[in-house]
């Protein structure tokens, strides 16, 4: 399976790693209940990844994209979040077509590193450095998410706030392996940049997916 051939090149259908209804864990909807869609297929690479299991499509199944929505109705969700993987290497203009015409709304997760496809009620920007985000994506993002993993983050983080819009909201999370050695830092940080929130991935304290 490559990415421009055959059904999945339309975004008819697409390579599903999981998909479940559970509680968003991270940024600014923490908590709010959610439909989840990860898909396969990443090339970025960042080292410390949780979602490795993701990064080669190959590996997971294609599924019709108007069989995805029906499991979103059944499982009666009012909102979806699409992750990855990097999901923006497929179009997903037909999934949040379907989605929105059930009156569903669409959330992404995404690095930024592909072009913008899909109707996106809201944008969670995770830059990486491996492949930075278009300048599209950036100034659409209605949150943006900069992992921390070493002190060395904070300046890199840095650049991103003068490129989204003066409404986009500013979280700092700290990469998981490295929580207790990090999250001091992060909150002194915070103190003397209070443009910044952190953000916590609630959802590993709750033992939920």
């Amino acid at each position: 399976m490559e990415k421009g051939t055959g059904l999945i090149s339309d975004g008819t259908s697409l390579p599903v790693v999981e998909e479940f209804f559970s509680l968003q864990g991270e940024g600014f909807h923490t908590g709010k209940a959610a439909y989840f869609i990860r898909l396969g297929g990443c090339d970025i690479g960042c080292s410390w990844c949780d979602s490795r299991f993701a990064w080669n499509p190959d590996l997971h199944p294609v599924v019709e994209t108007k069989t995805i929505i029906e499991h979103v109705i059944q499982a009666g969700a009012d909102s979806v979040v699409v992750t990855g993987g990097e999901p923006l290497m497929w179009s997903l203009d037909f999934l949040c077509k379907g989605l929105k015409n059930e009156k569903i709304s669409t959330f992404i997760e995404t690095s930024g590193a592909y072009p913008l496809s899909g109707d996106w009620d809201w944008i969670c920007l995770s830059p990486k450095r491996n492949m930075p985000p278009a300048v599209e994506i950036c100034k659409a993002a209605d949150e943006l998410k900069v992992i921390i993993q070493d002190g060395s983050d904070f300046a890199w983080a840095e650049i991103y706030p003068g490129m989204v819009s003066k409404e986009c909201r500013l979280y700092l999370q700290p990469e998981w392996s490295r929580f207790e050695t990090i999250v001091p830092d992060i909150i002194e940080y915070i103190k003397k940049n209070p443009i910044w929130r952190i953000s916590l991935q609630v959802h590993k304290y709750l033992h939920i997916p």
